[in-house]
């Protein structure tokens, strides 16, 4: 009896992994070239919003083109997340094996060492947490993304869904909700806020800035100096 139930419980997770992988490669190559109308994370808080009571939540994002976000929104987010994105596969193992040693050094106080393309597909296909089997699918998918779409892709789909606020997703609403003016208008100082609050936005405010979200403001456009404005990403072909 147990050898039959043991096979079709093999059986059964074999035709859920197809499943998957059939729902993911579809969504990958079909948002290689349409927009995102969401992501599952925008599901995610949004079912969660409703299974509370909150009827009011509405997870909201206005998809828009690179052509149509300011360089210094693109620029932003790489000095904020991911300085070596034009240059990895996916993951960045240098910053990978960096954090491992910090976390073992700083139980306290745990940094991660998730990429651009990286966060991309945790918003765009999985589910929030940080369990070893959500970070081995979010590997996975990375990979094949990489291998398909372009970088410039990548920021596009993450600048749209990147979370910025409560149940503010994407950089043309939060220009919007928080500056009253379309993404293609945005500052250095503007991109760099919203950059700031990315580690955490339902904790740090765009609109009631911490003195610690203006320090890493600061710092942000620090590095976006340093990287060298706009002309790093014409060199790197990412707007």
């Amino acid at each position: 009896m147990r050898r039959p139930l043991m096979a079709k419980i093999k059986k059964l997770l074999l035709r859920l992994v197809l499943a998957l992988g059939i729902f993911w490669g579809g969504g990958i190559l079909l948002f290689s070239f349409m927009p995102v109308p969401f992501s599952a994370v925008m599901v995610e808080r949004q079912v969660g919003a409703w299974l509370t009571g909150d009827f009011g939540y509405v997870a909201h994002s206005d998809w828009v083109g690179m052509d149509e976000i300011s360089p210094w929104a693109a620029l932003a987010v790489i000095a904020a997340e991911d300085q070596r994105f034009p240059d990895h596969w996916g993951l960045d193992f240098g910053a990978i094996e960096k954090a491992l040693s910090h976390n073992e050094q700083h139980e306290n106080r745990i940094r991660g060492a998730s990429t651009i393309s990286q966060q991309t597909i945790k918003n765009l296909l999985l589910w929030d947490g940080k369990n070893w089997v959500r970070k081995g699918f979010e590997a996975g998918l990375t990979l094949v993304t990489e291998a398909i779409w372009t970088k410039r892709r990548i920021l596009t789909v993450y600048l749209n869904i990147a979370e910025f606020g409560d149940g503010i997703f994407g950089v043309e609403a939060a220009s919007q909700r928080y500056f009253h003016k379309p993404a293609s208008k945005l500052t250095m100082a503007e991109a760099a806020l919203l950059a700031a609050v990315l580690p955490n936005p339902l904790r740090f405010r765009a609109d009631a800035p911490s003195g610690y979200v203006r320090s890493r403001q600061a710092w942000i456009m620090r590095q976006m100096r340093q990287l060298g404005g706009e002309e790093f990403l014409e060199r790197n072909k990412l707007h």
